[in-house]
């Protein structure tokens, strides 16, 4: 198990910044989720609807603290973040560990073939056949595709992970999981409450995947560029809404500088892109004022899925790391190879 090392300055602002309001979901979530279970206050269907709605979108919202969880800067405390992790891992059917290393690997080897987190998209082996049929399924099927993906970094052949204590603990978790999902679907089981789960638990949870599938998708499908800021969609919204998503989701969407900075505290990321576009003026980055704007300029990706070379980049340079196993303050500094970011920000 690594552990993501912080420079004294960058614990300090991961301990000032509020973490505990950003889990306002948690409780209307789950709510929602009991609600469900006991068909209150209704059974009509319109009411159900909404209940899953809420339910989904607090189990969305869990992805992206697990996400925070991976860079271990949900406060100042790495076993906070790894124990959090798991937790949530346990539950989504994937491997903290698991996800970490493929995290990592994304944030280092943003748009190449080295980003196992963004297969089949990623990957200059792959055909557009095949990863249009692997895109239309990740829709609707992210629950499965997903726990899929990162589970190729433990039981792959091919997995760029190659410390064997790394490896261990991905099995461990896993084995975990296991055990865990026994016992759940056993006491269901035991207690005949089949639709029950299905009702509160497993409809909420597909939902919550074809959210997360999209979020990803609006982040990187079609991107182009190795560099953070031009390889990613950002969305820094100016409506009540989209910042209030924006919070709970620990700024997730505020994606390009998160990706150059990954030890950056996360209420510090607009601040960040800020400064970004304000000494290069010239320069038009993607980012986009609402949510649903940034969708539609993905929307075009979803018949040619891809990232980097598979729309059309030239092969990357070589990287100043080649076998990145840990995040880094400066992505572009500090990994990239300097003919593959863009030269108007690479001083900031």
């Amino acid at each position: 198990m690594s552990v993501t090392h912080f420079t004294a300055k960058e614990i300090c602002a991961l301990e000032e910044k509020s973490t505990t309001p950003r889990f306002l979901h948690s409780p209307f979530g789950s709510l929602a989720i009991v609600a469900l279970a006991f068909q209150w206050p209704s059974s009509a269907w319109y009411v159900q609807a909404v209940l899953i709605g809420v339910a989904a979108y607090s189990m969305f919202c869990w992805t992206s603290c697990f996400h925070e969880t991976s860079h271990q800067g949900v406060c100042g405390k790495p076993w906070v973040s790894i124990w959090m992790g798991r937790v949530i891992g346990t539950l989504l059917f994937v491997s903290y560990t698991a996800y970490r290393e493929a995290h990592i690997r994304h944030h280092a080897y943003l748009n190449k073939p080295g980003d196992w987190e963004l297969w089949p998209y990623s990957d200059p082996k792959t055909s557009l056949t095949f990863r249009r049929i692997f895109c239309w399924l990740e829709i609707p099927l992210g629950v499965f595709t997903s726990p899929f993906v990162y589970g190729r970094l433990c039981f792959g052949k091919n997995s760029p992970v190659k410390n064997p204590k790394v490896k261990k603990t991905m099995r461990i978790e896993y084995a975990v999981m296991a055990v865990v999902w026994a016992l759940i679907l056993g006491t269901v089981a035991w207690f005949s409450a089949w639709k029950i789960f299905f009702i509160a638990w497993i409809i909420p949870h597909w939902v919550a995947g074809v959210i997360q599938t999209f979020r990803k998708f609006t982040e990187h499908l079609g991107m182009q560029s190795y560099d953070p800021l031009l390889g990613t969609r950002t969305v820094i919204g100016t409506g009540l809404i989209t910042r209030v998503c924006t919070y709970i989701n620990f700024d997730i969407f505020v994606h390009g500088p998160h990706h150059r900075h990954p030890k950056i505290a996360h209420n510090k990321l607009v601040e960040k892109m800020d400064g970004y576009q304000a000494d290069n003026p010239e320069t038009t980055y993607p980012v986009f004022t609402t949510y649903r704007a940034a969708v539609r300029h993905t929307l075009p990706a979803l018949w040619n899925p891809g990232v980097g070379m598979n729309v059309g980049a030239p092969a990357p340079k070589k990287e100043k790391w080649l076998a990145a196993d840990n995040f880094v303050t400066d992505v572009a500094k500090e990994i990239l190879s300097d003919r593959d970011v863009a030269k108007v920000h690479r001083a900031s």
